[in-house]
Formats: C-alpha cells, structure tokens, sequence
C-alpha cells in the first residue's frame, strides 16, 4: 500500500498552472442577505483549482459608484480650496469700509475747504457797519455770495446770525413774491447689471447704523445742529448723520465768518453722501466682474488640475483593483505614467515595482514549494519504504540496518524542515530589521578562531586572515545574518578543502564597497555551475561525504541575505596555468558612509 504527498500551490511541479485549467463557471452567488455571502466566504471551483476569494457585492458596488462620479472629491477639494482662496481677498475688498471712510474724510476736508473760502467772501463782501462803529452781517448781499458760490459745487450753504437765526439759505430764492425752495434732484439710475441685486445685498455691510438721523426743522436755527453752535464760538465743526428721507449720509461743516477775529457768522455747508455710495457701489460692481472672471478661470483651471491627477489615479485605482482581483497573473499591467516627471509619475513607477516585485514574490513562492515538495519526497519515499519493509523482515541485522536508513532520513528530514523554515522566515526578518554598522574585518578575524577553537585538526586545514590595514572595513546592516552568510561561506570551503590545504578570508576596501573573499585549494565548481550552485537544493558534494548531510540550501540563503543588503556574491575558479587549484566567493557590499 503506498501513498502520494501533492503539494497544491496552485501551480505543479510541471509549471503550469492549475488555475489556468478549464472548467465550469463558479457557482452563483447566493441571494442577498446571506450573512457567509455579505462577509465574503470562499467559492471552490472544479478541477481541483485553487481557491480564491469573490469580492463582496457592497465592494463592487463602492468601486463603480467610486469611478461613475461626474466629479470626483479630489476635484472638488481642489475646486473648493481655490475658490475660498479668491473669495477670501474678493469678500475683504466687496467690504470697502476703509474705502468709504477714506471717501467720507476726504468730503470733510473739500467741504472744510470750501466753507473757508465762502466765509472768507462773506467777511469781505457782506459786512456793514452800524452808527456805533459795530460790524454785523450785510444779509442781502450776504444772500446772493452764498448762493452765487454754492451753485457750481452742488454744496448746500446756510448762513447764521450770531443770534442762531437763518439769514441765508443757497436752496432758497428770495423775491417780490415771496421765497422759492430749490430741491436738487438726484441723477438717473442706470442700474442693468444682472449683479445689482448682489451688489444691493452687499450694501448694508460697512454702513454706520449708531449715526444720528437728520431731520430739518422748518423753522431752522443754529441751535438745531452742533457743528453751527461750535462756529459760532469761533472753532470748525463738522458731523456724520443718516438722511431719513434717502438713508444716504448726510456731511455737514461749519466754519465761523469773521472779520479781523470777531465772530459774526456761522457757515454751515452740508452735502449728501449719496455719491459715495455710488461709488462703493461703481467699485463694488467692478470688484464682483473681476471676480466672475476670475472664478471662471479659476473652475477651468482646477478642472485641469484635478484631470491631470484625479484621471491618473483613478486609472492606477482601476489598475490595482484589476490586479487584486486577478492576483498572480501577468496580464495585467499598472499604466506607465513615469513620464510626467511628477508625483503621480513616481506613484506610478513604485506601482509597476511593487507589482513586480509581488509578482516575482508569488513566482519564488510557487517555485519554491514545487522544490520542497520535491525535496521532501525521497526521504520520505526512502522512509516509507524502510518502514513497510522493516515490518515484513524478521531478520535481526537487516532491521538495524532498516532502522539506521530510517534514522538517517529522520534526521535529513529534520535539517530539511529546519532550513526551510530557516529560508522561509528570512524575507520578513530581514523586510523588519534595522542596519547597524557591522565590522566585516573583525567578523573574519571571530572566524577565524572559531574554526582553530572548535575544529582544530580536522584535516589540517589552515585559515588564514588578510586584511586591508588601516582601512575601515564597516558596512551597514544585520551583524547575525552578515556572520551567517560568511560562517556558510567557510564551512563551504573547508567540506572542499584537501587535507593540509589552506582557507583564505579576506577583505579591502573598493571605492564605495567592502569586498570580502573566500578562497579554498579544493577541486574548484563544475562548468556551467557558478550560478546554479546559488539555487536553492542544489547539491554538489565531495566524493567521500555522507548522503544527506546538507540540505542543499546554505549558499541560496547566503546570496539572499547579501541581496537584501543591497550587495553581491559570486563563485568563481582559482586557476593557475591552465589549471583549476580551488573556488573563491567574492561578497562586495556597499560601505557604511
């Protein structure tokens, strides 16, 4: 009775792979709701393929609502960051307060100009003198200045006696027939822009609303506003109101109307503020179409930008979920994207590496588990058959020998599963481990006595050290490992090494790398093996060594661990004239900086 050990990997030793057999289509999914389905249980498939996972409905469905978006949250995070770049300096400059201020304060300063020079006619033009040597205001003439110059600035001018009674108004015409009130007229609207009602809602936001509100009495004195009152004690006074009748400010100044220093007026010239409004309003307006320009082309750029990055990555999206879903077949393939010479670029290449090196990964784990699947089936045939027999002999001598045959394939079987574990651990210790500075030099020199300390005489085989002198001979990287790949090494060349022959360990510096050695003076390496003896169970052994012994894979773990740090191994024949006279192993490693 005999039994067969099948390693199912998904790929056989023959190398072709299971998964691409032919067979019926898998099972349908079962209904919605099934708690097995939801979590994402495992769908077997005929044919003894390998088994493989079915994404969850729920994930399928995120994945396409992901890539059927009309704009995708990258796009419209940067939309919204530029946009709030511009409408944060936009909604500082639609607030204008500063502007209006500055626009009100260059009012006061006109109106207190201009209310100088008309004081200042009056004082010479409307002055009379009375019996007693007093001067007093001359109103007829005192009327016609004020209106006279008011009517080109559009400034309202009233004239107080020192008493506070009204002696002149400019929007008052006096006649035979009695006084004519003039009201000027503000002028036309041309209000068609469509952002009028935008810029309306705008308006309220600088506006002063704590003013006192100007009312008009009808029988108006100079005790009704401050300002006069101030000039009529000889000081220039000014005030901000709100008309009650417009809601436009309302500028008033008041300047005295002296004669060599005497008091004998005040000038109150008022204007409405209405035009400063037009003009926040005017630059308002202006400010809102530059920024309607400037949030189009700021959308159309930002499309651009999130197209140049946003399609990119859902095109790797896209790629990668391909490759998870269809893991360990090379038909597909991450998009080239490395000649944007930018990030997504660099995303790309780590991509195509990563993929790779997952796929190189898979490849070496398939080939792999055919090997040890290859290897551990002659001791255990040899073991299984040593065992059958054993039961059926009744032979004392040829049990022992049975016996010893099962020994010896326990044994090989042991060193078997202890390098393989060895081996298979290796990539993660090594993917986890920290470099530190390891002195190659001073590891040889450990080597070598070790060797004269725990196997002296065996053959009489010398080991002899050279090292550059006063040359730093440190590399970077793991102590344990980097002493495992040079103990291997050794141990390599004394199986090799004739009796009374000599082991060369040593080491130099070579630019940027640390070049080690190990010489042996035994029968060199086949032809055409340099590179096969790095495959994993490769065996070639001396003649006299016992079957069995090594398990084939010291030198592949040693080219591994090199390899992870970044360095090289390489066998290669010792000849002289003509002839081979031993192997050497050449590790170069880059130098610690």
């Amino acid at each position: 009775m005999t039994a067969e050990i099948k390693w199912d990997i998904g790929e056989g030793l023959d190398g072709a792979s299971k998964a691409d057999a032919p067979g019926p289509e898998a099972p349908p999914p079962t209904p919605d709701g099934d708690p097995e389905f939801e979590s994402g249980t495992p769908v077997v498939e005929p044919d003894d393929r390998p088994v493989h996972f079915e994404p969850r409905p729920r994930d399928k469905r995120r994945a396409g609502t992901a890539r059927s978006r009309w704009i995708s949250p990258l796009t419209r995070s940067i939309l919204a960051v530029n946009l709030v770049a511009i409408a944060i300096p936009v909604g500082g400059l639609l607030y204008l307060g500063a502007y209006r201020d500055s626009l009100i304060e260059a009012e006061f300063e006109a109106l207190k100009t201009q209310g100088e020079v008309f004081a200042g006619a009056i004082g010479e033009g409307a002055i009379a003198t009375t019996l007693s040597g007093d001067q007093m205001l001359d109103t007829p003439p005192a009327q016609q200045i004020v209106r006279r110059l008011s009517a080109p600035s559009q400034v309202r001018a009233r004239l107080f006696m020192p008493d506070g009674e009204l002696a002149a108004d400019s929007r008052q015409l006096i006649g035979g027939g009695g006084v004519v009130h003039i009201e000027v007229l503000p002028p036309p609207s041309n209000r068609s822009s469509f952002l009028d009602p935008i810029v309306d809602l705008l308006d309220w936001l600088p506006r002063r609303r704590d003013l006192p509100v100007y009312r008009e009495a009808p029988q108006q004195n100079a005790a009704d506003y401050a300002e006069a009152v101030a000039a009529l004690r000889g000081e220039v006074g000014s005030a901000l109101r709100i008309n009650a009748e417009t809601d436009a400010y309302m500028l008033s100044v008041a300047v005295p109307v002296q004669r060599y220093r005497q008091v004998l007026g005040a000038l109150l010239l008022s204007k409405d503020g209405d035009h400063i409004d037009r003009a926040v309003r005017t630059l308002r307006l202006d400010v809102l179409k530059l920024f309607g320009a400037a949030m189009v082309i700021t959308v159309l750029l930002s499309l651009y930008l999130a197209g140049t990055i946003a399609r990119p990555v859902r095109r790797l999206a896209a790629a990668a979920e391909k490759v998870r879903g269809d893991i360990g077949r090379k038909h597909h393939q991450i998009p080239d994207l490395t000649r944007r010479g930018d990030e997504i670029g660099e995303l790309s290449g780590a991509f195509r590496a990563m993929t790779e090196e997952l796929q190189a990964q898979l490849d070496a784990i398939e080939r792999f588990a055919a090997d040890v699947s290859h290897e551990l089936k002659n001791p255990l045939t040899s073991l299984r058959s040593a065992v059958e027999t054993a039961g059926r002999v009744r032979d004392p001598d040829k049990q022992r020998q049975l016996m010893a045959i099962v020994e010896d394939d326990v044994r090989r079987l042991d060193r078997l599963i202890t390098d393989i574990s060895d081996a298979s651990r290796l990539d993660a210790e090594l993917s986890r481990a920290r470099s530190r500075p390891v002195d190659l030099g001073g590891m040889l020199l450990t080597l070598a006595d070790m060797h004269r300390a725990t196997a002296p005489g065996i053959g009489d085989v010398a080991v002899v050290v050279d090292l550059q002198p006063g040359v730093d001979l440190r590399v970077g990287g793991m102590e344990d490992r980097l002493f495992q790949v040079f103990h291997n090494l050794l141990g390599n060349a004394v199986s090799f090494s004739p009796p009374g022959g000599a082991i060369r360990l040593a080491a130099r510096r070579d630019g940027a790398a640390i070049e080690a050695t190990v010489e042996d003076d035994g029968p060199g390496i086949p032809e055409g093996k340099l590179e096969a003896i790095f495959d994993r169970f490769y065996s070639e052994r001396p003649s006299g060594e016992k079957f069995g012994t090594h398990s084939g894979l010291g030198l592949s773990i040693s080219k591994q661990i090199v390899e992870a740090h970044r360095g090289t191994v390489v066998a290669a024949n010792i000849r002289k004239r003509g002839r081979v006279v031993g192997a050497r192993f050449t590790v170069r490693l880059p130098a610690l900086a």
